[in-house]
């Protein structure tokens, strides 16, 4: 029978002496629970910056120019409490999601020896990524950005300056979540702001002059109107994702789909932990989701 050119390829990839072990370092051990991933990239770290700046921004409008100043106080303390409990979540999902191991793949370990020691066989296919030098699992993609192979990548994102895959994907989730609520919860109170203003007096609604006023109110109303189409964007098609079990580049390539398919209340607790609780909503609440072994590499 004659063999395509893919499984050719797949035939030498099973044989060690093609994983070119001398340009390899060995196997790195498992990873300690205490290490902390953080991915040193200057456009990432850049623009994880800005959005933590431009939450305090907002919060900053929302309380000195809007809410202290009311001589509601029932109305203040409501909408203060409400808006810097969102602003907390988000801020935590969004430090949770970056600095989770979002699923790498160890690095450098497509040895002679490793090979050999997952006692292949006949059949049985393993993957090689050439850019980190790692045996791969099915499903796991190279990030350019990251330098590793991550299980289930879904994309790189440089607002949280990491990837988003099978580990923090929830967390990802929960910050495009909250961040699409505080923007909507800005809005709303931008706009009964202006309305009390045009019917009190200008220098009454604000702690700061009018024009001062103005140009803060429209600037936090561009951000919020912004970022709540664009989270509310991400959130959607995130959870479009994860209802599907198939990640944003397993779309755009057009991935054959070579994994069981399961409902999507089971591809939901997968990402959140299961059973369903309020946890699902927290992004202090590490899902126990029952991943398989990251070491199992064999397909």
């Amino acid at each position: 029978m004659m063999l395509t050119p893919v499984h050719r390829f797949r035939d030498i990839e099973r044989k060690p002496e093609y994983l070119q072990p001398e340009k390899c370092v060995p196997p790195p051990s498992r990873p300690s629970l205490g290490t902390m991933w953080f991915i040193r990239d200057g456009c990432g770290i850049a623009c994880a910056v800005v959005t933590w700046m431009l939450v305090f921004y907002a919060d900053f409008v929302v309380l000195l120019v809007m809410l202290v100043p009311s001589r509601d106080y029932v109305y203040s303390v409501i909408n203060g409490t409400l808006f810097n409990t969102l602003a907390f979540l988000a801020l935590a999902s969004h430090f949770r999601a970056m600095l989770t191991d979002p699923g790498a793949v160890p690095k450098g370990n497509a040895t002679k020896e490793f090979i050999e020691s997952l006692q292949l066989k006949p059949g049985q296919v393993v993957y090689k990524c050439p850019k980190c030098c790692s045996i791969k699992p099915d499903r796991a993609h190279h990030c350019s950005v990251c330098k590793r192979c991550i299980r289930k990548m879904d994309h790189h994102c440089p607002w949280v300056n990491n990837c988003v895959g099978e580990n923090n994907q929830k967390y990802f989730v929960l910050f495009t979540m909250y961040i699409a609520l505080i923007s909507l919860h800005a809005l709303i109170m931008v706009g009964f702001h202006f309305l009390y203003c045009f019917e009190e007096d200008w220098t009454k609604c604000s702690s700061f002059s009018p024009p001062t006023t103005v140009i803060l109110l429209i600037l936090l109303c561009f951000e919020a109107l912004l970022f709540l189409i664009f989270t509310s964007v991400m959130f959607g098609t995130q959870v479009h994702s994860i209802c599907t079990d198939e990640t944003g580049i397993e779309q755009l390539k057009k991935e054959e789909r070579r994994w069981a398919k399961k409902t999507k209340w089971m591809n939901m607790k997968a990402v959140f932990g299961h059973p369903f609780s309020i946890a699902w909503l927290s992004p202090f609440a590490t899902p126990d989701q029952g991943k398989a072994d990251p070491y199992q590499y064999v397909v």
